[in-house]
């Protein structure tokens, strides 16, 4: 294949991704690279993955959380994981990830609804989940009391390698996940990131009492 000279919008947008430590949106790169239009800087990412791929580079640009970023190749992953190996990991707890998943599902949700299912009391659950901006508050619900409503959040989306919600698994391959997997087990995402495996309580929970069967549809209560 010929080899083709390298853009100066394709090297500013490729310093860009490579210096953000968060996926950078579309429309914050055309603000970034100014004097570009919306067709000519999808030309350019398009331009800097075709070149990864010509050559064979160990790093791509992927769409993670509505966002570009520069990540290494998932066959390169075993030796990433090496080099941070004396690094601390915090992972979440398998009643954070319970929770998460709930949410995840029937968002926006509130408190006694996600207790319901689960079962136990979450405040602080919760309060780690905020705190870790896993969540946000989305409101309050018209009922008694105006309780608050929570959903996932973008942070919650770079953290599973998702790049919009409805790129959830469908119940029916969350539930082949979880058979397949242990609880505890450590997945790594396709852009060599190791995430949490999602491990929920039944499965019909999510989507009974009137929640939806789809990620990111309105919960009824």
């Amino acid at each position: 294949m010929t080899d083709r000279i390298i853009s100066e919008n394709e090297c500013i947008v490729e310093a860009l991704l490579f210096a953000s430590d968060h996926p950078l949106s579309f429309n914050k790169l055309l603000t970034l690279v100014g004097n570009i239009d919306p067709a000519g800087l999808r030309d350019v990412i398009a331009g800097l993955r075709q070149r990864y791929d010509q050559y064979g580079h160990s790093v791509q640009i992927i769409e993670i959380a509505g966002g570009y970023q520069i990540c290494t190749r998932p066959r390169y992953a075993r030796w990433v994981k090496e080099l941070y190996r004396n690094r601390t990991t915090v992972r979440l707890s398998k009643p954070a990830l319970e929770t998460l998943a709930i949410i995840a599902y029937r968002q926006p949700i509130v408190r006694t609804d996600i207790e319901s299912i689960r079962g136990v009391n979450i405040g602080g659950v919760l309060k780690t989940l905020l705190q870790r901006n896993l969540l946000t508050i989305r409101g309050r619900k018209k009922a008694p009391g105006r309780p608050l409503l929570y959903g996932t959040t973008d942070e919650f989306l770079r953290y599973f390698g998702l790049n919009k919600i409805t790129d959830l698994p469908t119940r029916e391959e969350l539930k082949s996940l979880i058979e397949a997997h242990e609880p505890t087990e450590e997945l790594v995402t396709d852009h060599g990131h190791p995430v949490e495996q999602i491990s929920g309580p039944a499965l019909g929970d999510l989507t009974t009492s009137g929640g939806s069967a789809h990620p990111g549809g309105s919960s009824s209560g």
